[in-house]
């Protein structure tokens, strides 16, 4: 695979070592989306839609657990809880860092 440059947020956290917790740092979002970050983004390369950098945290978060109905207009309000819980189980959320891209050159 030919190394690509996505830019990250100087704010944000280094990527943590793979299988530890994550931090936020983004990497994974940035380098190409998820399984549900395919059907919200409609792409298979890039970038995430879902994902933003949330100067509160100086951290990435994805809007599919924050609040869905930024993407998903059509969602019902009473679906969103639902819909959060979901998303977190598909994405994995804190079971731990699984990116195989590298923010090395970040980090230099």
């Amino acid at each position: 695979m030919a190394a690509r440059i996505v830019p990250i947020h100087p704010l944000a956290p280094a990527q943590p070592p793979i299988g530890a917790p994550c931090n936020g740092c983004g990497v994974c979002c940035l380098a190409e989306p998820c399984p549900l970050g395919m059907l919200v983004s409609r792409r298979r390369s890039g970038a995430c839609a879902a994902g933003f950098f949330d100067a509160a945290t100086s951290r990435y978060r994805c809007r599919m657990l924050t609040d869905p109905r930024v993407h998903w207009r059509w969602l019902p309000a009473p679906l969103a809880g639902a819909v959060r819980r979901l998303a977190h189980r598909w994405i994995a959320a804190a079971t731990g860092c699984d990116s195989i891209a590298d923010d090395e050159p970040r980090r230099r």
